[in-house]
């Protein structure tokens, strides 16, 4: 039997996962990718969320850096964030 291959996870997958934690939140999610969180009400809460989402999409555990982490403060942040750790 061949080894199990992870999924992988798009950036429109994670946008679209991010929006219904948002939703969940009673937010919408914006057409502007350069959109601020603050301005959308998406909080650290809200990434946790959106982690554990994405992680049970593509059946691993993401590694998080701290720094990454400070670095984000766009709807575009987020999503690039995500797409990215998958290959790290």
């Amino acid at each position: 039997m061949p080894p199990e291959v992870d999924e992988r996870i798009t950036r429109d997958q994670v946008r679209d996962l991010m929006a219904q934690v948002l939703a969940h939140h009673g937010h919408t999610l914006p057409d502007d990718d350069a959109t601020a969180l603050r301005d959308i009400g998406f909080r650290s809460l809200d990434f946790s969320e959106l982690a554990l989402r994405v992680e049970d999409t593509i059946g691993r555990e993401l590694n998080f850096d701290a720094p990454e982490l400070r670095s984000i403060s766009t709807v575009a942040d987020v999503l690039d964030l995500l797409v990215a750790l998958q290959d790290a």
